[in-house]
């Protein structure tokens, strides 16, 4: 399910016969529940909205899913090999290992 740039994990519990939902890839934790996928539907959007303005209200900036910033531990020698790369290339680090990945994901995720 997704909704403003939310996306949440959905579950069943067949004991209680309810949805469970949890919004993914975040710190806070924002959860919600219902009985049928259009209550479901609507208890994951009342979630986000109060996340939201709950943020507004005490001023603060709510988390994003993704700040599309991460950190990557290297063996020296590879960094080394990367930055001579990039040079040579005359692009930024950043820019080659993105590319990099957006190759290797996209050659990846098919037949997922």
């Amino acid at each position: 399910m997704k909704y403003k740039n939310y996306e949440a994990f959905v579950s069943y519990d067949e004991d209680a016969r309810i949805f469970h939902g949890e919004v993914l890839h975040l710190r806070d934790v924002i959860t919600f529940q219902g009985e049928s996928v259009n209550e479901l539907e609507q208890a994951f959007h009342d979630s986000v909205d109060d996340y939201l303005e709950f943020c507004k209200e005490r001023g603060e900036k709510p988390e994003k899913p993704y700040s599309g910033k991460f950190l990557v531990r290297l063996d020296p020698e590879l960094h080394k090999r990367i930055t001579s790369v990039a040079y040579k290339l005359n692009v930024s680090v950043n820019s080659l290992v993105a590319e990099v990945l957006e190759q290797y994901t996209a050659e990846k995720s098919e037949g997922i």
